[in-house]
């Protein structure tokens, strides 16, 4: 419960949490050794100092006991007052004690005058103005005797100086530390930032650095995007190699067909159609999102495009909103397949398309709602995953294509750092999809 509740004001940063490791213990530290210093050292010391001046003014205030004018008492304890190196007056009838404000960080002073109150009875007022000089007022049979000698008759010069002195190198060594840490942090901070851009489709460059634990993670990262690249690019390669292959049997076959009477070719001039349409979908899916790299984007005036093209093959698909300003890191070519691909199915399941856009500073979202029949909630992960299909659910007679157009959408929103996400339509009642991708 109580780690719980202390998670919630933690930093979230990896340099905010080493910055309070490194801190919290300094902090502690000091705390410990001032309070134990106080009161293990200092106040005993200012005790025994206390209580020996003490005594010498106790001295002087008992050689006046006998004296019956101010000036007589005076010159009674001139001797003692000059062995001790003290000045004393009365004051005037009207006069009060000059009573001059401590120092905020003599934390010693109130111990002083607390202990001068304990052991002079008739005292009337302590005034500590600084480390040099210290002025009692006594009471006597005579008078207000004021009374001033030097302050180091009660405590050691500067108590504070030590404490000082800690804070001074505590914060000194506490620089050096959140220097040296922040050179520490830097190659994770170089490795989230090369692993965050490449789960949004760019490389960037990188090389390990720091410690050795830091370098064997920058290492590991870097065998992991090659591999990564590596099988992508076997991919590719794989099915590219494969759907330009079978093109030319397929051509040979259309050859052939075109020779045969109109009424028998039709069935067969319809499958090869249909294997035409398969290995185009297939080589638009092995190409994903690896065509081009990213540059700075306008999503607004790209969809534009996207929406003028679709409209001149006759789609019904209008942009209805746009939200922000701005540009995005985005590969253009396939943004434009992914975002045609959605307006493609929501024209063949549904009468019309809806686009619309949204730009913060942290996200892009690309929408598209249909009013055609959509997709069960417990079917839309299913319907993103590759050769998927969902017929009869959203299959109306209308084709039922090869099952890759949302999953080459949800390979091109990845490839951005995205998500494709499917719900509900509000406004249409059909299919609502969403490419979100982070900025």
């Amino acid at each position: 419960m109580i780690a719980r509740w202390l998670k919630r004001y933690m930093p979230n940063s990896l340099y905010a949490r080493a910055a309070l490791i490194l801190v919290l213990p300094v902090v502690v530290v000091l705390l410990v050794v001032s309070v134990a210093f106080v009161r293990e050292h200092l106040e005993d010391v200012t005790g025994q100092m206390t209580r020996a001046a003490s005594r010498e003014i106790q001295l002087v205030l008992d050689e006046m006991v006998g004296a019956e004018t101010q000036n007589e008492g005076l010159a009674e304890v001139r001797p003692i007052l000059s062995g001790l190196d003290m000045r004393a007056r009365f004051l005037g009838p009207n006069e009060l004690p000059r009573r001059k404000a401590r120092r905020w960080y003599d934390f010693i002073a109130p111990q002083i005058e607390e202990d001068l109150q304990d052991l002079l009875p008739d005292l009337v007022a302590v005034s500590l103005p600084n480390s040099q000089s210290a002025t009692l007022y006594l009471r006597t049979h005579l008078g207000v005797l004021e009374l001033e000698f030097d302050r180091r008759r009660l405590s050691i010069v500067a108590p504070h100086q030590l404490i000082v002195t800690m804070i001074f190198f505590a914060v000194v060594m506490t620089t050096i530390s959140f220097m040296y840490m922040r050179n520490q942090l830097r190659p994770i901070t170089r490795l989230a930032a090369a692993a965050q851009a490449f789960g949004r489709g760019r490389v960037v460059p990188f090389s390990p650095g720091g410690a050795v634990e830091v370098r064997a993670a920058g290492n590991a990262f870097l065998d992991m995007r090659a591999r990564i690249e590596r099988q992508i690019e076997q991919r590719t390669l794989m099915l590219s190699g494969v759907s330009h292959d079978l093109r030319t049997p397929l051509t040979r076959l259309k050859l052939g067909l075109s020779m045969l009477p109109e009424e028998d070719a039709a069935p067969l001039l319809q499958d090869v159609n249909e294997m035409q349409s398969l290995l185009d979908a297939f080589l638009d899916f092995s190409r994903g999102a690896a065509e081009g790299e990213p540059v700075e984007v306008d999503p607004a005036d790209l969809l534009r495009q996207i929406i003028e093209d679709a409209r001149r093959s006759g789609h019904a698909v209008e942009l209805v909103s746009v939200e922000g300003e701005g540009t995005a890191m985005l590969r253009p070519t396939a943004i434009r397949r992914a975002v045609e691909n959605l307006i493609g199915n929501a024209v063949r399941y549904g009468t019309r398309a809806v686009v619309s856009v949204t730009l913060t500073g942290k996200s892009l979202r690309i929408r598209v709602e249909d009013d055609g029949p959509g997709i069960p909630p417990d079917q839309r992960t299913e319907a993103i995953k590759p050769f998927s299909r969902l017929d009869p659910a959203r299959n109306q007679n209308r084709g039922s294509g090869v099952g890759l157009g949302l999953a080459i959408v949800a390979d091109v929103a990845r490839a951005h750092g995205g998500v494709l996400r499917l719900s509900k339509s509000e406004s249409l009642g059909g299919l609502c999809a969403d490419i979100i991708i982070g900025r």
